[in-house]
């Protein structure tokens, strides 16, 4: 009924997740897991901004395996583990998305599973 979307251009979930999940009856709708700042080959830069620029390729990634592409986000859901976070990550946002943007929350966080990792992002895209 639903389908799985994991891409082989990115690294494979940490867990038992799927990155992606279309919902194929009536409007299709994709939900993003969370994208982390890292790699295929576990790389993950010092910088948030790239850091964040790797969460969108990857989302980018997730949703191409549904035929859909970043304009097809409504919603995302954005967290950073620090306030001097928040600027880099909305900069590469708004370079993303024209105005009006998708729906979108951004919260700070004590940290995520590996401490490297500065920013998160999940969407909702529909197409």
């Amino acid at each position: 009924m639903f389908d799985h979307l994991n891409p082989e251009t990115i690294r494979a979930p940490f867990s038992r997740y799927s990155h992606g999940i279309a919902v194929p009856q009536g409007k299709r709708l994709v939900f993003c897991s969370g994208q982390l700042g890292i790699t295929k080959g576990d790389e993950i830069p010092e910088d948030t901004g790239e850091q964040a620029r790797l969460c969108f390729a990857n989302i980018e990634a997730v949703l191409a395996e549904a035929g859909m592409g970043l304009a097809n986000i409504v919603r995302i859901n954005a967290y950073v583990t620090g306030r001097e976070h928040l600027a880099p990550y909305m900069e590469v946002r708004n370079a993303l998305f024209g105005d009006p943007g998708p729906a979108s929350t951004l919260m700070i966080v004590s940290g995520f599973a590996r401490p490297e990792f500065k920013v998160e992002i999940e969407v909702v895209a529909a197409g």
